[in-house]
C-alpha cells in the first residue's frame, strides 16, 4: 500500500487526525530542512562537512527525531545558502 492511500485511510479517524494535526509544525519544519537541502545541491554528507557535524547529525535534523536549537537552524541555513526566517502567526480562535 502506498503512504499516500494510507494516510487518507488513516486522516478519516478523528482521532488520528486531531494528532496528526498537533504535529503540523514538525512536519513543516522537517519538509522546509529537507527542500533546502535539496535545492543546495548538496548531500548529506558535504552538508555535514560544511556545518562541521557528521552526516548522521544531518539526517537525525531531515527525519525530525530531536528539535534543533535556533543555532543549529541558523548553521543550517548558512550551509545550504539560505537565510533562516522565523515567524509568529496567529492562531484561529485564540487570544
Amino acid at each position: 500500500m502506498k503512504y499516500s492511500t494510507l494516510r487518507k485511510q488513516l486522516m478519516k479517524d478523528p482521532e488520528f487526525r486531531k494528532e496528526y494535526d498537533a504535529l503540523e509544525e514538525e512536519f513543516a519544519l522537517i519538509e522546509a530542512v529537507a527542500k533546502a537541502r535539496l535545492r543546495s545541491g548538496l548531500t548529506q554528507a558535504q552538508l555535514a562537512k560544511r556545518m562541521k557535524t557528521t552526516q548522521s547529525t544531518v539526517a537525525r535534523l531531515e527525519s525530525g527525531r530531536g528539535k534543533p536549537s535556533t543555532r543549529t537552524l541558523q548553521r543550517f541555513a548558512k550551509a545550504t545558502g539560505h537565510r533562516l526566517k522565523i515567524s509568529f502567526e496567529p492562531v484561529k480562535g485564540s487570544a
